[in-house]
């Protein structure tokens, strides 16, 4: 028998009396014939990959049940291990007396149909649980499909949207990418991660990354495209978050250079002894890196007056010595460098020659704001310690405490002494000083 399909026969105890070769091929082996019985596979499989004997095989239950069964898909094992899936079609064989004298079974190789139908579902469920927003349309622009993914990103389900124009998720800016975006998938071509924006139902604007095919017909004529949309907004405004902060890093670093050349320069002209230059410009830049370690810590948006004067106050007294008042404000970046100067610089005079060098007296800084919300005040003020003394008349110390914070502040400061009092207050508009509040 020639038949292209594999057929069999047995009598009717099941034993297989003939098969054909594409019978001995679908199996991948030659039974032997009066002896094997109900099929010629090695092994054989349930649709779900668990073991079928040979006597629960359709040919089996046909002429047990003298009842042909159809349909029912099974999975052959070959003795090499390879595996085909089958539909079995058996016939009961009868003789002119209608007496059943055997079975006949074909057996249909649906391997490909099944590999396509799974690889089918797999994509589907793929495509159904991706995050990504998976879009077809055809070359007019007109949605076919939509994906729960595309739901969640542009926020139309998929009944309100399906047979509507691509175009709904274009702005009005970015009208002119689609014909493009056509006429290259018109022409095979894939596009791949074309950043762009795209608009959500409610209007909003989000960045996405586009990856768009060529769908094919089986002519492999392009009837239309599919496009992956992965929503990068956060991605974008982290990038712009690292931009802007970077430019400031570098704004900040400017300023720190600037304010370190200016320390070398005010401070080399006031004295001449290397080992006192060496150790007051350390102990500067220490100080400036204290003031930095604030603003690292909470991410360059400030820090408040009383961390800031207990960050610079550390490294020469007993925070028992100083008494802080006032109410709560989150200082710009930029007050933060040059009031941590001017701190440093006081708290360096009162361990040389003021309270934080004896056991006596105390500081007490406060400060509160004026003017309806414009103006900001602050006194540091010493007393009941040694008899008033500054290192020199016109030090840095003093040049910063009057010129280099009040100035950098946009206001004014004055330094007051008596025989047993250091007063330093400042004075600048709050917009200088103050975080703005959210």
């Amino acid at each position: 028998m020639s038949l292209p399909a594999a057929v069999y026969t047995t009598d009717t105890s099941g034993i297989i009396t003939f098969y054909n070769k594409a019978a001995a091929e679908l199996w991948g082996r030659e039974p032997k014939i009066g002896e094997d019985e109900w099929c010629g596979s090695w092994k054989l499989y349930w649709p779900d990959g668990t073991p079928m004997r040979h006597d629960e095989c359709p040919m089996a239950i046909t002429l047990r049940e003298k009842q042909e069964v159809r349909g029912l898909e099974a999975i052959a094992e070959r003795p090499d291990g390879s595996r085909v899936t089958f539909l079995p079609y058996p016939v009961l064989l009868r003789n002119r007396l209608g007496e059943i004298v055997g079975a006949l079974n074909m057996l249909l190789d649906v391997t490909s149909q099944t590999e396509e139908e799974e690889s089918a579902q797999r994509l589907a469920a793929i495509v159904e649980s991706s995050d990504d927003a998976i879009i077809s349309k055809d070359l007019t622009g007109t949605i076919k499909s939509w994906n729960k993914g595309a739901e969640r990103i542009f926020g139309y389900a998929a009944d309100e949207i399906i047979g509507r124009p691509i175009t709904v998720l274009i702005p009005f800016d970015r009208s002119n990418e689609e014909p493009g975006i056509v006429e290259r998938i018109r022409a095979g071509e894939r596009i791949d991660h074309y950043e762009t924006i795209r608009l959500r139902k409610d209007g909003s604007r989000i960045h996405v990354s586009l990856t768009v095919s060529p769908v094919k017909n089986s002519a492999g004529r392009v009837i239309g495209a599919s496009k992956i949309a992965r929503d990068i907004t956060d991605k974008k405004e982290t990038e712009e978050r690292i931009l802007m902060l970077m430019r400031e890093v570098n704004h900040r670093v400017k300023n720190q250079y600037a304010v370190i050349l200016s320390m070398i320069r005010e401070t080399s002209n006031r004295t001449s002894n290397t080992a006192e230059f060496e150790q007051q410009i350390r102990e500067r830049i220490m100080a400036l890196a204290r003031s930095h370690d604030l603003l690292v810590h909470a991410e360059w948006r400030g820090a408040t007056i009383s961390e800031l004067i207990l960050a610079q106050i550390k490294p020469f007294g007993n925070e028992a010595s100083i008494t802080l008042t006032g109410p709560p404000i989150v200082l710009q970046p930029n007050a933060v460098q040059y009031l941590g100067i001017a701190f440093h610089e006081l708290a360096t005079n009162s361990a040389k020659y003021g309270v934080f060098s004896a056991e006596c007296g105390n500081i007490t800084v406060d400060w509160h704001v004026g003017e309806e919300g414009r103006s900001f005040y602050l006194a540091w003020t010493e007393s009941g310690g040694p008899p008033v003394k500054l290192g020199r008349k016109q030090g840095f110390g003093k040049t910063v405490l009057e010129r280099v914070t009040p100035l950098s502040l946009g206001g004014e400061g004055i330094l007051g002494t008596s025989p047993n009092r250091i007063v330093w207050t400042v004075r600048a508009p709050m917009e200088n000083i103050a975080v703005p509040l959210a």
